[in-house]
């Protein structure tokens, strides 16, 4: 059974081989929630047996899976993105009390993970094989021709965030089945149940027993034993830099697909329509309280315009509503207290240093109003580290020149953005930018899906993207036709 009920409260299995199970050891976390402490449900704490046994189960019909018809395969994912929408209000309403982010946001989420699938299905079914003539290249001949097809790696570990559980899971079990491998996904532990609704989705939709299990448990237990595993064929994580170096430094020769931290620079130029720069940067900055790891986490303006970028930043910042997701506040408790103890530390350190408060920084537990710091520099430790909650910093420069000179000296390139009328001007930022994508005149984000997004430095290893993470979770294969020895 998906889900069971003990004294009042939700207890979820674990899909195994097509059924839903829990550990045997009997033990499990309770998931409390941010936004008021109360108890969501309980996951149980798979032992790292079960875990062995659950990669091993993935193996059983995967040749099976792989041989499936690619049609076959989209239209699961087509039902199981109708299964995704008929459910929307239900996990919307998990994702708002498991990870406090708000209802319209929870609901997009589901539904733009919907439209995702579908665009995996269909993508799927195009990518073709091709025929390449021997006498493309000099010496060769037209009766050696090779015909090159994508065949799937195996079992792709699917290492889910807990800021977009269904979004981020989905985005790796897709493209990893459509290309025919099979998944153990193992979702971050808050923000579980709300993948095992994904999971439960999919399997319901008809995805054969063992293509995709699932396991929970603590990450002490089972972090690093998971990705050293002999079984995993491939590794798919979203997560902070410092896990995304682990585990690099742990898999051996594993492939990796990884997105990692961020700390996505926003530069305003003189000519910049600073209204709409205010407005895409407080979008940018503050939604889901910061939480993202596209999140605009710096400005660095030039002096001409940071005074007036400054006032026009606060007005819209102290317009945004704090406090209940249920009650659609856009700045929402953080995960947990221990990130609102990282992101005061960050507040306290600048102040301490001289920064100017400009509006903000007051808390109560794990609610942190969003923050506006000036006069930051590069002394202080919020200028560097990524916050992932609403604390923005603004670096005044002299010159665009200065601009990517401070952009550049980060250890992350995920994103950055550039506001300006100058398309000229636009372009000599965009090239000098050492970061994987540039936003010109609009606040840093993942979507569209289909975009490739990648970063660079500390921000990750490969491009996503559903072509390209197909492509990623898949390999050539050549077969080597000698017409004149046939």
């Amino acid at each position: 059974m998906f889900e069971s009920m003990h004294e009042g409260h939700p207890v979820y299995g674990n899909l195994i081989g097509g059924e839903w199970k829990v550990s045997q050891s009997g033990q499990f976390i309770d998931i409390h929630s941010p936004v008021d402490g109360s108890l969501v449900g309980k996951i149980p704490a798979m032992t790292q047996e079960e875990v062995k046994e659950a990669i091993a189960g993935t193996k059983e019909n995967q040749a099976a899976w792989a041989a499936l018809p690619v049609y076959e395969r989209a239209n699961i994912l087509h039902k199981a993105a109708s299964l995704l929408e008929e459910r929307s209000e239900e996990i919307a309403d998990i994702l708002v009390m498991e990870i406090a982010k708000d209802k319209k946001s929870a609901l997009s989420e589901v539904t733009r993970t919907a439209d995702l699938l579908r665009y995996t299905a269909d993508i799927g079914k195009g990518m073709e094989g091709q025929a390449v003539s021997g006498e493309n290249f000099p010496g060769g001949s037209p009766d050696k021709i090779s015909y090159v097809n994508r065949v799937p790696l195996g079992t792709v570990l699917a290492i889910s965030p807990f800021n977009y559980p269904i979004n981020l899971s989905a985005s790796k079990i897709g493209p990893a089945l459509i290309g025919g491998n099979a998944v153990l996904l193992k979702p971050a532990t808050q923000g579980a149940i709300s993948a095992l609704h994904l999971a439960r989705a999919l399997n319901d939709a008809g995805v054969p027993a063992g293509i995709l299990n699932t396991v929970t448990g603590k990450g002490s237990q089972l972090g690093d034993f998971i990705v050293t595993q002999e079984g995993i064929d491939f590794i798919n994580f979203t997560g902070s830099t410092e896990v995304g170096m682990r585990i690099s430094q742990l898999s051996c020769m594993k492939p990796l697909l990884m997105e990692l931290g961020g700390k996505d620079a926003a530069i305003v130029l003189e000519d910049a329509d600073l209204d709409f720069a205010a407005d895409n940067i407080v979008s940018g900055a503050y939604a889901y309280s910061g939480q993202r790891c596209t999140a605009v986490k710096r400005i660095l303006a030039t002096d001409k315009v940071a005074d007036a970028l400054a006032q026009k930043l606060k007005e819209r910042i102290e317009a945004l509503k704090i406090g209940d997701p249920r009650e659609n506040a856009v700045i929402t408790p953080l995960i947990s207290d221990k990130a609102a103890d990282f992101a005061q530390e960050l507040i306290d350190d600048a102040l301490e240093k001289g920064a100017t408060l400009v509006t903000g920084g007051e808390r109560v537990k794990n609610l942190l109003s969003p923050t506006l710091l000036d006069h930051v520099t590069a002394d202080m430790e919020v200028a560097w580290e990524e916050p992932f909650a609403p604390v923005l910093p603004i670096i005044r420069v002299k010159d665009v020149d200065d601009a990517i000179a401070i952009a550049n000296r980060s250890e992350y390139g995920l994103q950055s953005s550039v506001f300006t009328h100058n398309i000229d001007e636009a372009f000599y930022v965009a090239k000098r930018l050492e970061v994987g994508t540039v936003q010109i005149n609009n606040k840093t984000e993942r979507g569209p899906d289909h975009f490739p997004f990648l970063g660079v430095k500390a921000s990750g290893m490969g491009t996503q993207g559903v072509r390209y993470s197909i492509e990623a979770m898949t390999r050539p294969k050549v077969i080597a036709l000698n017409l004149q020895n046939s």
